[in-house]
């Protein structure tokens, strides 16, 4: 279940797998796309003048993030975290069989079984929005434990309350501003997250940052 890359040069390219690679209840595929992020603009500002750092990447192992990292010094741990919900829950629904106390102890294990102050910065992208709230705050403590103070986390919700399911997609770095959004399927959103909500889930961390954007991904910087 762990897809982990340890890279200092190089890495593999790593493609969707299993149910979210095809149209789920029918629905077309989302459309490819590249989009403009302020919050990963401001994630690699932070590592500026930097080097050595170790970076945790929840996209699964991909040649241009892996060489986007190493290219500026970095070391990275890759997880296609959300993969590893489908092959723990189930590959229908992301969301089930999360209130299985098994399960959830074997895909913490395997998943977040990380040392404490491993990493200087961590990007889980989307991922979070497909955990139960119980998982999920087990999730961004243990992300919490592992981040080195001071360290960013940069992460993304969608910011529509109507919508009974989301689009899955592969993030893949194309520059310092710039993503190439992959579509690999539909998924049901475990709640949805408006700010306060945000705001309490990481009340652990240091500071919450929003960024405005004109589609419905929010995305935010969270400081340890």
């Amino acid at each position: 279940m762990l897809d982990r890359l340890r890279a200092l040069l190089g890495g593999s390219n790593s493609g969707a797998a299993g149910a979210s690679s095809n149209p789920r209840n029918g629905r077309p595929l989302p459309q490819e796309q590249t989009r403009q992020s302020n919050g990963l603009d401001q994630f690699f500002n932070s590592l500026r003048d930097r080097s050595g750092l170790n970076l945790l990447d929840f996209a699964g192992a991909n040649q241009s993030n892996v060489s986007y990292i190493t290219s500026m010094g970095h070391r990275l741990s890759s997880e296609d975290f959300v993969r590893s919900l489908e092959l723990a829950f189930g590959q229908g629904d992301l969301l089930e069989n999360q209130g299985n106390p098994h399960l959830v102890d074997q895909f913490l294990q395997e998943n977040l079984g990380f040392p404490y102050d491993s990493f200087d910065g961590a990007l889980v992208w989307d991922s979070l929005q497909f955990l139960s709230p119980q998982l999920l705050q087990i999730t961004v403590d243990r992300l919490f434990d592992t981040l080195r103070p001071d360290s960013q986390l940069l992460a993304f919700f969608h910011a529509d309350e109507k919508a009974k399911q989301i689009p899955l997609y592969n993030y893949r770095i194309a520059d310092q501003k710039n993503l190439l959004l992959q579509p690999r399927g539909w998924a049901t959103c475990g709640q949805f997250f408006n700010n306060r909500a945000l705001e309490k889930l990481f009340h652990r961390y240091k500071s919450v940052k929003f960024f405005l954007t004109r589609d419905n991904l929010r995305e935010i910087i969270v400081r340890r």
